[in-house]
This record gives structure tokens, sequence and C-alpha cells, in this order.
């Protein structure tokens, strides 16, 4: 039987979800926003994050794998922009990849993203939105920014379904929302 947990209340775009809040390290909670399986929640935010976006000039949307995969194919039809997804493992298949290690709020380990050599075209010389789901200590996203610096693309714009943590950091994050971190 699952554990009864805390949930926090968020509305993106008129839809409304209770996040369970999970301990990420003693004293220290978040509400973890998984949109996979949620395809209300991944449309109405794709929606949302286009209005965003609808005065930013930009060539292509750009995440990491994996939450936010359908995130960005939503944002990607509604857009009518071509999107890329840095990997976190690398396959054979990718070819000669550029990289660029990040630490990940959730699973307190080292990640690797790759760009697949297949997409360094798509993104050389172009204006580039970089997308994620929550953006909490910016650690994947200047994994992002690292990859994309070394592959020549041109960051237009950053935006995320919602931050978390310190707002005043997040301010240039085109964002749907906010959440608090919970301590005690």
């Amino acid at each position: 039987m699952p554990t009864e947990r805390e949930t926090y209340p968020i509305e993106i775009a008129g839809v409304k979800r209770e996040l369970r809040l999970f301990e990420i390290k003693p004293g220290l909670k978040i509400a973890v926003l998984n949109i996979l399986g949620d395809t209300e929640l991944v449309e109405a935010a794709a929606v949302g994050l286009a209005e965003r976006l609808a005065d930013v000039e930009y060539d292509v949307l750009v995440t990491a794998e994996a939450k936010s995969i359908p995130l960005i194919y939503a944002l990607s039809v509604r857009t009518r922009k071509p999107y890329v997804v840095l990997r976190k493992s690398y396959k054979p298949y990718m070819g000669e990849t550029i990289q660029a290690e990040t630490l990940s709020i959730t699973t307190g380990a080292p990640q690797t993203l790759h760009l697949d050599e297949k997409d360094r075209e798509m993104v050389r010389d172009k204006r580039v939105v970089l997308v994620d789901d929550v953006i909490s200590t910016g650690s994947t996203l200047q994994g992002m920014r690292l990859v994309l610096d070394k592959a020549g693309a041109k960051i237009a714009a950053e935006a995320a379904i919602l931050t978390e943590g310190e707002r005043a950091q997040w301010e240039q994050i085109l964002a749907l929302g906010h959440l608090p971190v919970f301590t005690g």
C-alpha cells in the first residue's frame, strides 16, 4: 500500500493537480511534477508556453530527456518549430556527440547530456529555446547551455512549466508557475 503523502496544489493553464511531496534530503521536500502520461496537463502547458514564446524569435526547441519529451513534442506541434532532445546516455548510433555533464536534483547523481551527431546542423548558428518541465537547481539547464554553446547555437530564451526554489534566481525563465521548497 503506497505511503500517504502530503501534496501541494498547482494550476497550469486552467488544469489543476495535487503534486506529491518527496523528501530529497533530510529536512527538504519538493513537490514533484511528473507529466509522463498526463496528456491533459501536457497539452495545457504546451498551449501556455506557446503563448509565452509568441514574441520570441527562435528556430528550434531543445530539451533534455526524459520527462520533458511529451512537452516539447506538444510545443513543437503548436509552434511548428522542430525540436531536439539531448540524451542522457550514449548510444553508438548517435555518432560523435557533443556532451556536457550535469547533476540532477531528482537523482542526485551526475548525468551527461549528449547532442546526437544528426542534430548538430539543426542547432548550429540557430536561435534555440531551452525547455524543461521544472527548473530547480538549474543544473540541467546549465548542461543544456554548455552543449548548445559547444554546438554553436544561440540561446533565444529558456522556458519551463514551473520553476522551483529561489524565485529571483529564475526571473528570466518563461514559466507558467513557481513551486516553493519545503523545509522542516
